[in-house]
């Protein structure tokens, strides 16, 4: 598979790296995560992304690859502590103590990238969380640090010049970042993640999705209308929503998430047709410059 080099980091990443969310929402079995992160560790990928309020997924992640934690790049969040469903903490003494939680979970000794979960533009601001990541790094619990969120907060964070690397949402149904926070990025040579890559599949039920989560990917898409939406092969749509992500200048690995063990293969499978051509990758441009209004800002 093909890697890149993630920024200004020392780190060469697969293009398609596995995002933990699910396996903690969904509630997947510890075999389950076994045999999903084993095989995809077998298979080539070395990015494995998860975050504190994704329920136990820390936990499964340390039980089932620890062993193994040369062989991938591993990359937590903070800011969470009670849970996404929480108010956040983004006291410095807070982000120190769930990171040193998160290595214990994880059964590490040091984290590749601990990003901040969805800090806002104010608290950015304010230092205080930032400051605390600095200090993660000087404590040796974490080697690079990064943002993780969208819109004006993940803008404000690109020109800080504060960190290493970015997560942020880019997808057929959430473009506003190439335009907003890529160009800064690629600028500062800092390492991008594009998150939500195949914009959480809403697309699949052929209906509105039962999870509020996904309804507003849903509404995206209906009004943007996409020629290749309607062809009738599942993964052929997949695999054009995932390369599109992947074409995007200065993004650097896409982390998708599941709990089905062959997922990984088949998406991995998906990319070796390569980056979408210029005409593929412009026609999905041209139709979200035509179609999204200034209110469809990048999904956190």
């Amino acid at each position: 598979m093909e890697k890149r080099r993630l920024g200004k980091t020392d780190m060469d990443v697969t293009v398609l790296g596995f995002g933990g969310a699910e396996i903690g929402y969904e509630e997947a079995s510890e075999e389950t995560v076994a045999n999903l992160l084993n095989g995809a560790l077998d298979s080539g990928l070395n990015v494995i992304d998860t975050a504190e309020c994704y329920r136990d997924s820390e936990e499964m992640i340390g039980r089932a690859v620890s062993g193994r934690r040369d062989e991938f790049y591993l990359f937590t969040k903070c800011g969470h502590p009670h849970g996404g469903e929480s108010a956040p903490n983004w006291s410095k003494d807070s982000i120190l103590q769930s990171i040193e939680r998160s290595l214990k979970r994880l059964q590490t000794d040091k984290i590749d990238i601990v990003f901040l979960h969805s800090c806002s533009e104010s608290e950015l601001g304010k230092g205080e969380a930032i400051e605390a990541l600095q200090t993660a790094r000087q404590r040796g619990y974490t080697r690079y640090i990064g943002y993780s969120g969208d819109s004006r907060a993940a803008h404000f964070a690109a020109e800080s010049g504060a960190f290493d690397a970015l997560q942020v949402s880019i997808n057929i149904a959430d473009q506003e970042a190439i335009d907003l926070t890529m160009p800064i990025a690629r600028e500062k040579n800092i390492g991008v993640i594009a998150k939500r890559p195949i914009a959480n599949v809403a697309w699949k039920t052929g209906h509105k999705p039962i999870d509020s989560y996904h309804h507003e990917y849903w509404e995206r898409l209906r009004k943007l209308n996409y020629d290749f939406l309607r062809n009738d092969d599942r993964e052929k749509k997949i695999g054009i929503a995932l390369r599109f992500a992947l074409s995007v200048s200065g993004v650097h690995t896409a982390i998708v998430g599941t709990k089905h063990p062959d997922r990984w293969e088949q998406n991995a499978k998906l990319l070796e047709a390569g980056a979408l051509s210029d005409a593929e990758f412009q026609a999905i441009r041209h139709r979200w410059e035509e179609v999204a209004p200034r209110i469809w800002v990048g999904q956190t």
